[in-house]
């Protein structure tokens, strides 16, 4: 997705969330150049999950598992705080809405479903 078409996608679905405010607030605060930072983060941990697809490995495997952990990772050091259980609900998300799963498919054929599978393994994994 374009920056700007999720933007405001974001603020129409999740406007009144804690996440979404945090999320806004620290873009805001960003030098353009922080803010290229941010997404090539998030940009480069989704390619890392596409590779490790690739490659063969399953979803539950460490390869996978650790690629989701870099994907939560990155959205918690730059957009809002991403614990577990946030990372399990946009799993869902990429899954459930058709928006978000056009965007991975259009990347990689089966990515939205890889992805959210890798990261209820992650999450179980970690308990």
């Amino acid at each position: 997705m374009k920056e700007s078409n999720w933007s405001a996608e974001a603020e129409a679905r999740w406007g009144e969330t804690q996440a979404y405010r945090e999320s806004a607030r620290r873009l805001s605060r960003y030098s353009p150049e922080q803010k290229a930072m941010a997404f090539h983060a998030q940009q480069q941990a989704t390619q890392a999950v596409i590779e490790v697809k690739r490659s063969g490995h399953t979803p539950e495997s460490d390869e996978a598992r650790a690629a989701a952990e870099a994907c939560r990772l990155a959205i918690d050091e730059w957009f809002y705080p991403c614990g577990t259980e946030m990372h399990m609900n946009l799993a869902d998300m990429y899954v459930s809405d058709a928006r978000f799963a056009e965007h991975y498919e259009s990347l990689e054929p089966g990515l939205a479903q890889y992805l959210h599978d890798a990261i209820y393994a992650n999450h179980h994994h970690a308990r």
